[in-house]
């Protein structure tokens, strides 16, 4: 049964001049407990209405909620619940989705950064042995940091750490790691969560698991992710970081396929793609500059340049023997053989390596900007077609530079098929990430490339399934979800029955 919290029902009548910013609507009086921490003035409203992909404007959200407790969501989601026309709700964390899956038009935004922000509460970490309890509200770099201290780590990561962790794990969290340690969302213990009658619900694998199934995931349709516990292990200290060079897609997905198979083997892997028109600051940074003009004139020569990224971490037991275990691990390999580069990094280094990036494109005006993201799992029998459909011919032909394109192979038996995250039905299947930027008033043409790239997978029957990204009928969503669609509704119906929970998915329409 699930653990339910009392949600005091008492009511006071403020002011707030919805009817001026939202007219279709007409609220009740807010809840007493958290009049006020509404907030509807223009600086609230603009941030709950903008995303890093910078590319939709729905209507905007009648008010943005900025809890000092977890108390205070749950109290919002129950007096919508309870409302005859019950508001929508979305939870945003740091604004990273991309087409406004964490909008709530004319509803509320939960800023869930507030709860970090409070100074009574703090941060809210805590390191317990083998495990870290963390809010939801909390960013994976400050988990890194808080668990370092203990000599601890988690063992799943995304190449960016400033996300927040209920955010990943309502997608389902990946990187180069998973392959062998699996997604973030199959690296959880347990979870706090909100339903969407706004219970206060503990579950785990073994408790309320129907929840924790429906959760992680769940693209914020079932509850808000207040809490998770994280399992932690011994942190290595440093990672040496391996680039191959390749001008053949048949060797470098072959070999990336190789390595993922090894058991205790790398630590680390995932694929880059060079194009002719990509920027060199998308790889320039990554290969000492003494390098730079072959490796031009490679990328040159064959017009498309694959390159693998290998890292096996390692400690002060293990520095004497690493370099001749990824020798060994390299042996066989088909490789360009004068196109190898070693990195030595510190384990923080190596993970936070996107954070670099940032702020160089922040301080060049170029972070806040339109990114028409395409990410998607393509099944390992047609990733080949994929590349002589996508990286060799679409992608070449827009007159536009290309940004960093990520192709890289995962197992599928480290998912776990409760959970609600889709993968393709092959035992591989590869991440592509195609991580576009552009100005203010021309990612268009970038967009409509990422829709020629999806209709050239539906002609040639490739069954992709799209991550980060979304669709707009419930019939396509029945169809992303496939044999679990009819799981996916029932645990709407079980969770969020007046669907109040995450609109900006497009998966349910409100009643």
């Amino acid at each position: 049964m699930a653990e339910n919290r009392p949600i005091s029902t008492f009511l006071v009548i403020i002011s707030c001049f919805l009817s001026h910013l939202t007219p279709s609507i007409e609220l009740s009086p807010w809840p007493v407990e958290i009049a006020p921490r509404i907030r509807v003035d223009p600086d609230a409203i603009a941030v709950a209405s903008t995303d890093f992909g910078k590319q939709v404007h729905p209507p905007n959200p009648a008010a943005a909620l900025y809890p000092s407790s977890v108390q205070d969501i749950a109290t919002l989601v129950n007096f919508s619940y309870n409302l005859s026309s019950p508001l929508s709700i979305a939870a945003r964390g740091r604004g990273h989705s991309l087409l406004g899956q964490a909008m709530a038009p004319n509803g509320v935004v939960v800023e869930m950064a507030s709860l970090n922000n409070v100074s009574s509460g703090g941060s809210r970490i805590t390191v317990s042995g083998s495990y870290a309890d963390v809010g939801g509200e909390q960013l994976w770099v400050d988990l890194l940091q808080a668990t370092l201290k203990h000599g601890l780590a988690p063992v799943s990561w995304t190449d960016y750490l400033y996300l927040t962790v209920g955010g990943t794990l309502s997608n389902a969290g990946i990187s180069g790691q998973a392959f062998h340690r699996g997604p973030q969302i199959s690296n959880v213990l347990e979870l706090d969560v909100i339903t969407g009658k706004g219970e206060f619900v503990t579950c785990s694998k073994d408790t309320n698991s129907e929840l924790f199934f429906a959760v992680l995931g769940g693209l914020g349709q079932f509850g808000i992710i207040t809490r998770a516990r994280i399992p932690l292990e011994p942190a290595p200290k440093r990672a040496k970081w391996i680039q191959l060079l390749y001008n053949d897609f048949s060797a470098f997905s072959k070999d990336q396929e190789h390595l993922i198979s090894i058991n205790n083997g790398l630590d680390y892997l995932e694929g880059l793609i060079f194009l002719q028109n990509s920027l060199p600051s998308n790889w320039e940074s990554s290969f000492p500059p003494s390098d730079h003009p072959r490796i031009s004139s490679l990328i040159s020569k064959y017009g498309i340049i694959y390159c693998i990224e290998a890292v096996k971490y390692y400690d002060d037991s293990t520095s004497h023997t690493v370099d001749q275990e990824l020798q060994e691990l390299l042996k066989g390999l088909n490789f360009l053989p004068d196109f190898i580069f070693t990195k030595n990094l510190s384990l923080v280094d190596f993970l936070n390596r996107v954070r670099g990036a940032e702020l160089a494109l922040r301080s060049q005006q170029l972070w806040d900007v339109p990114h028409p993201w395409l990410n998607l799992f393509v099944p390992r029998s047609r990733i080949s077609d994929f590349n002589s459909g996508v990286f060799r011919d679409i992608l070449p032909k827009l007159n536009q530079t290309t940004a960093p394109l990520l192709v890289y192979p995962m197992n599928r038996n480290k998912w776990d098929d409760r959970m609600s995250a889709v993968t393709p039905d092959e035992d591989i299947f590869y991440a592509v990430g195609l991580l576009h930027s552009s100005g203010a008033n021309d990612w268009e043409p970038l967009e409509n490339q990422n829709k020629e790239v999806l209709q050239f997978c539906e002609k040639a029957g490739i069954k992709i399934k799209l991550y980060l990204h979304g669709y707009k009928t419930k019939e396509e969503w029945a169809t992303h979800f496939g044999p679990k669609w009819r799981t996916f509704e029932d645990r709407k119906a079980q969770f969020d029955p007046k669907l109040i929970l995450s609109p900006g998915q497009q998966i349910f329409k409100s009643i």
